[in-house]
């Protein structure tokens, strides 16, 4: 599949169903408190999804041989770096972070987003990280525009990241987002300023910076899903759709 750009009619779709997803994580961050599991997290998700009359992007993917993912929301807790399941003995402690990521489609169209939050008072490096790895997100996103190339966004975050002694998650990298919840091209946390594809009106890219407090190298647990530090430093995780146009960036994930 080559790149596919989008005109207004479907980026103002894909607008509606990023308004559903900032909602369902909205749900999700309030009911992220000492005591609850992550399988009841799910259960919030689920229920503000069928609200809106959308569908799960996630329950029964399975890319590359990958088990069906059984969930509509990926909980991945303080070591945990992304695509955690939620389980019913999973439970919220005070001081944890917890990466909350969801996606959906409406009238045909996916919108994919994540952040991570603290329960109940955490660290002060805890916060610190989470600040940082929202941060470069933002960065990331002032250069979504047709004067700006692909690794420029990559640049942004990892440039973000160096600075204030963060790791870069490399393996795992965002993604165009449209008709599919994955396609091209591929967008990396990390590049040269200058290089890689021109941005162009109408493409819409998922930009999802994952930042280490420790080493940068991670592993995939005996479920096919979660990923981890390796040395079990927290790591943290941010995300937005977001449509290049002539007039700017434009969240399709905001409120």
């Amino acid at each position: 599949m080559g790149i596919i750009l989008k005109n207004g009619k479907a980026i103002a779709k894909m607008r509606e169903t990023g308004r559903v997803v900032h909602a369902v994580l909205d749900a999700v961050e309030q009911a992220c408190v000492p005591g609850v599991s992550t399988w009841e997290l799910n259960r919030v998700a689920a229920d503000v999804m069928a609200r809106a009359g959308c569908r799960s992007a996630f329950v029964g993917y399975a890319p590359g041989g990958a088990p069906p993912y059984p969930a509509v929301l990926c909980t991945s807790r303080n070591h945990e770096v992304v695509h955690g399941i939620p389980r019913k003995n999973v439970i919220l402690a005070e001081g944890d972070i917890l990466g909350i990521d969801f996606a959906c489609y409406k009238d045909g169209y996916c919108a994919d987003a994540a952040r991570t939050v603290g329960v109940g008072v955490i660290s002060a490096p805890a916060r610190r990280l989470l600040d940082t790895t929202r941060q470069a997100l933002e960065r990331a996103i002032t250069c979504c525009t047709p004067e700006h190339r692909l690794e420029d966004i990559g640049a942004a975050i990892q440039g973000h990241a160096a600075e204030n002694g963060y790791s870069i998650v490399r393996e795992l990298v965002g993604h165009g987002i449209g008709q599919a919840m994955h396609e091209p091209p591929s967008v990396p946390n990390y590049g040269k300023p200058g290089r890689g594809l021109r941005l162009r009106p109408g493409l819409v890219l998922a930009i999802e910076p994952m930042l280490n407090q420790g080493r940068s190298d991670v592993s995939t647990l005996a479920d096919g899903w979660t990923i981890v530090t390796d040395d079990r430093s927290l790591s943290a995780h941010f995300e937005h759709s977001v449509a290049i146009t002539d007039d700017g960036p434009v969240i399709l994930t905001a409120a």
